[in-house]
């Protein structure tokens, strides 16, 4: 009898795609905190989420995940990268995230997100990795570093970004810091084609650890694109950023409803 907790499903399962929680993270995470049109951030909002401040977050992540420890004695299946926009509004009272954007470049990453809400799509994601070495090529996080990022999908640069490290001590910023939800659908074509019902949710997260995390500034700019809408909310002057070491672990996801 065929098994698996995701397709395709086999004799013995192995062949899952993904596996079921706990999953296993860690990685550098590169946040950047910028202004954004709150117009054009409420479109993006669902209904009853709450409303816009015209504040958000984009992430850039390089990942190493695991579920048992057997990936990484085989990376190709526990490394990605990842970047991702996080949009603030003010919900019964405090802040929350929505993400309505977010890219990966690993396909088993693709499929874990879905089921926790975020919308992945598949994209290339570069980003300079610091080493802490007196090196010109290490790129270490101390004062006057420079670095860099880029994602682009189907071969057209969207996002890129240029960080000076200040010597500051950098904060927790977007999902490490705010409660964050995505939405949850299951489309068919089972009989008449249908969407489904969104449904906000939000991961579950347990065993959060963090290295020290470093402030600075970076310019941030979304390109256009004929179908990616990412440029709608390009960010409005300088980002604040802060980068850091983190790890953590999800369990599972709980569905929020959007009027609560």
């Amino acid at each position: 009898m065929p098994q698996g907790f995701t397709p395709p499903y086999s004799p013995t399962g192995r062949s899952s795609l993904v596996p079921p929680p706990p999953w296993h993270y860690a990685g550098q995470i590169l946040s950047m905190a910028f202004a954004v049109d709150k117009a054009a951030a409420e479109s993006f909002l669902p209904s009853g989420f709450g409303t816009a401040t015209g504040r958000a977050v984009a992430h850039c992540c390089e990942w190493q995940s695991t579920t048992d420890g057997w990936e990484l004695l085989d990376p190709a299946y526990a490394q990605y990268r990842e970047f991702f926009v996080l949009l603030e509004a003010m919900r019964d009272g405090q802040p929350a995230l929505y993400c309505p954007f977010i890219y990966v470049d690993q396909d088993i990453s693709m499929a874990r997100g879905w089921l926790q809400g975020w919308p992945k799509k598949l994209g290339s994601v570069w980003m300079t990795r610091p080493y802490d070495l007196d090196h010109i090529a290490a790129a270490p996080r101390r004062a006057g570093t420079r670095l860099g990022a880029t994602l682009a999908v189907k071969d057209r640069r969207l996002m890129e970004a240029r960080i000076t490290l200040d010597g500051s001590e950098g904060t927790r910023l977007g999902f490490l810091a705010t409660p964050t939800f995505g939405l949850i659908a299951s489309p068919t074509i089972v009989g008449q084609p249908d969407p489904g019902q969104p449904q906000l949710a939000r991961a579950l997260v347990e065993n959060f650890t963090a290295g020290t995390f470093h402030g600075g500034t970076a310019e941030l700019a979304f390109l256009a694109s004929p179908r990616d809408e990412l440029a709608d909310l390009a960010p409005q002057g300088p980002a604040a950023a802060s980068l850091a070491n983190v790890a953590f672990s999800i369990t599972g996801a709980v569905k929020a409803d959007a009027q609560e």
